[in-house]
């Protein structure tokens, strides 16, 4: 016994040599205080290593996210943004971009620490503050002086009466300048000095103030079956002194109701482009087109985020037509037969009328009144016995004449759905019930498409 008390003391005392140190005591200083050092950003980066990214590149990029998370973003009030002082989130939005942005830009930061562990990997990057403030500075000339280059050349073109390539010399002059679009960046030009951000914004919108947008006729009647009704609109864009303005970048769509329309333009030496409507697909009875200057196309820089933001704030020259839609009138006619006899309700012609109507569709008893001709006819006939099941196979034909034209348009088969039941009677209503389905879920879209043409 007095041999086991020691052997005891010695088991234990190696066990409590051998216990695992602390994880978190064995973490730097840096991981457990945000560090913060004068005159430095600082920001700290993770990453999971679980074998699905690359640890060391994602941390990186998550420490210099955080890094730039520091910097702030401010609106002076004398910047071009602060034309937008009623809109606080056109500020909002544009200070996000430049936040978003600015970690990708960062430059001569430097690596402090790395610290990782079996799961887990992090580093630690500081940037100097004089040396980040240097860079933006050197940056911010450069693309002033770029800038104000473009802007001189957009003055000129529009001094020699070349508005379009004054506009695309103006945007190409803020594109230079949109990171620092929240700055008031004082120039001279010629003999005045400027605020060069807020100078080439007001050069583009009034320039764009001066030209006009109309369209002829203002007002159209159209049957939704644009075969009856062939739609020409002519959108005309000229200059405040009348002349045209040849080769300006129009774009078309639906602001009410809806359909297919070719959606860009470009305007003739007449100042003219032909506005092409598809197909109305919308059942409203006025809708509406819209056509404007494609500011996108006429800039060059639609992918840029903060340019996009801006361009919303623009003025556009723009106008639209109305359209008056009338409905297709539609003269049913329909044969529908069970087992060879008549049947007590046209179960698919009445289903079609109503799927029709609540697709635009008016209907009339006069075939002569009308603009589409739909007639029906199906019939179901005995099939197989199984057990106690009867079988019977419904088959039917829906045709579509345009009336006018006295020609078919659209022709489409049942062939053979298969209906079951407990005898042929009822085997029979549930093919019909099933041709219902099958018209409502994959021939009334095939139907539409063609009829409306």
């Amino acid at each position: 016994m007095k041999r086991l008390i020691p052997l005891l003391c010695l088991v234990s005392a190696c066990s409590a040599r051998l216990q695992s140190p602390d994880a978190d005591a064995l973490k730097p200083s840096w991981l457990k205080d945000q560090p913060y050092r004068e005159g430095y950003y600082t920001g700290i980066g993770h990453s999971l290593k679980d074998g699905t990214n690359n640890y060391i590149q994602a941390a990186k990029k998550s420490a210099l996210e955080d890094l730039a998370s520091q910097i702030k973003v401010n609106i002076a009030s004398s910047s071009v943004l602060s034309f937008f002082e009623t809109d606080l989130k056109v500020r909002e939005e544009y200070e996000q971009i430049i936040k978003t942005t600015a970690a990708d830009e960062l430059e001569d930061f430097d690596l402090v620490d790395a610290w990782e562990d079996g799961t887990n990997y992090w580093v630690y990057y500081q940037l100097s503050i004089s040396r980040y403030l240097q860079i933006k500075e050197e940056k911010k000339r450069d693309a002033t002086t770029l800038a104000k280059d473009y802007y001189a050349k957009g003055l000129e073109s529009e001094r020699a009466g070349d508005r379009l390539q004054a506009i695309g010399y103006y945007f190409q002059a803020f594109r230079s300048l949109e990171k620092y679009l929240g700055e008031a960046i004082r120039v001279t030009v010629g003999d005045r000095e400027v605020l060069l951000g807020n100078e080439i914004y007001a050069s583009v919108q009034n320039l764009l103030n001066r030209m006009t947008v109309r369209v002829e006729p203002a007002s159209i009647l159209v049957n939704r079956r644009l075969a009856q009704s062939p739609i020409d609109v002519i959108a005309k864009t000229f200059y405040e002194d009348g002349a045209p303005a040849q080769g300006v970048p129009l774009t078309a769509a639906f602001e009410k109701g809806g359909g297919e329309i070719f959606p860009d333009y470009k305007t003739n030496e007449n100042g003219e482009a032909r506005i092409l409507i598809n197909r109305i697909r919308s059942t409203d009875v006025e809708q509406r087109v819209g056509v404007k200057v494609n500011i996108d196309a006429l800039s060059g820089t639609g992918n840029s985020p903060v340019y996009a933001l801006i361009a919303r704030t623009l003025n556009v020259p723009g106008t639209a037509v109305l359209l008056k839609v009338q409905r297709p009138v539609v003269f049913l006619t329909s044969e529908e037969r069970s087992l060879g006899f008549a049947k007590s309700s046209e179960q698919i012609s009445n289903k079609l009328k109503n799927l029709l109507a609540s697709n635009g569709f008016e209907f009339t008893d006069n075939k002569g009144a009308a603009d589409l001709w739909f007639d029906v006819r199906a019939d179901s006939e005995k099939g197989s016995i199984s057990g106690s099941i009867y079988i019977t196979y419904l088959t039917g034909v829906i045709k579509v004449t345009a009336v006018k034209e006295g020609k078919e348009i659209y022709a489409t088969t049942l062939d053979r759905v298969k209906g079951y039941g407990l005898d042929y009677d009822k085997s029979s209503v549930d093919a019909y019930n099933k041709a219902l389905e099958s018209l409502e879920r994959e021939r009334l879209a095939e139907i539409l498409n063609t009829v409306l043409q």
